[in-house]
């Protein structure tokens, strides 16, 4: 299944979407996709509820696409998970998942304007396939039960600032927690739809060249396994996301690619997760 939260910024409305892409009002159901919508058994209602025909379907040409996911209580990303992109950063292959957090309230909507923050020089783009957690968990015993707390998959953006990040001194939090910095969706989808979360498609571009074209088959460290080990040393809970690695071809690699500048228009896609298409304005 697919659920998004549709219309503007603060006043989105949750959605389910059936196979022919029409969405269907759930807001009788939940007021929201949340941690406990995703928890409690508010999927299959919603399952239920669009297969008896009973849901009120609600017109998507010209409608926003929030964050398909409320607010989440922590947003866990993964560094340097592709070996193509260790490479070209000049990083060796890491022996453990690199952990690092996003702040919360950096989440937007798939389309929605990025900002590049003040004094900054080098705001980068990073497709990723990003974990909805949908259990509350801690300590699994192995990756195998982490099917179990998936939620579901959504497209992320990893946006990041270099300078900050890299060059600043400390953790990499402060390059990855600028304002809009992880535009996410457009959908939540999940698992049974999604299939084998380690063959999908990544890909992104950027006014219209391609820059990354990647697969979740070179992940160094896989969605099982990255959930099991962030339970090792942190309470997941549902609704949080993890953005899994990126791929080879950002700005930050030993490639020719310039960073962003405003006006520029980034695009990407997942396969089986939809697209995001966002355009970078300075802050």
């Amino acid at each position: 299944m697919r659920f998004a939260r549709v219309g503007e910024a603060g006043r989105e409305r949750p959605v389910v979407l059936d196979e022919a892409g029409k969405a269907y009002d759930i807001s009788g159901l939940t007021a929201d996709i949340d941690g406990a919508f995703l928890a409690g058994d508010g999927p299959a209602r919603a399952a239920a509820e669009l297969s008896a025909g009973s849901l009120t379907e609600v017109p998507l040409d010209g409608v926003r696409y929030g964050p398909p996911v409320a607010r989440p209580g922590k947003i866990v990303c993964i560094g340097l998970n592709y070996s193509d992109h260790a490479a070209e950063t000049g990083s060796p292959t890491p022996g453990e998942p690199i952990l690092f957090m996003k702040a919360p309230n950096v989440m937007v909507g798939p389309d929605d304007t990025v900002l590049i923050p003040r004094r900054s020089e080098k705001t980068d783009y990073e497709v990723e396939l990003a974990i909805i957690i949908g259990k509350e968990t801690s300590y699994l015993d192995s990756p195998e039960d982490a099917d179990a707390v998936i939620a579901g998959y959504a497209i992320a953006d990893d946006v990041s600032e270099r300078e900050f990040q890299a060059e600043r001194g400390g953790t990499w939090d402060k390059g990855k927690s600028c304002a809009t910095f992880l535009p996410l969706g457009p959908w939540l989808v999940t698992p049974d739809e999604v299939g084998d979360p380690q063959n999908l498609a990544l890909r992104t571009r950027v006014n219209g060249g391609i820059r990354q074209d990647g697969n979740t088959k070179n992940m160094i460290f896989g969605v099982r396994h990255l959930v099991w080990y962030i339970s090792q040393f942190m309470v997941l809970e549902p609704g949080d996301v993890i953005p899994t690695g990126t791929p080879a071809g950002v700005g930050f690699g030993n490639n020719d690619f310039p960073f962003l500048t405003a006006g520029d228009v980034v695009e990407l896609e997942i396969d089986r997760l939809g697209r995001q298409r966002h355009t970078l304005a300075q802050a």
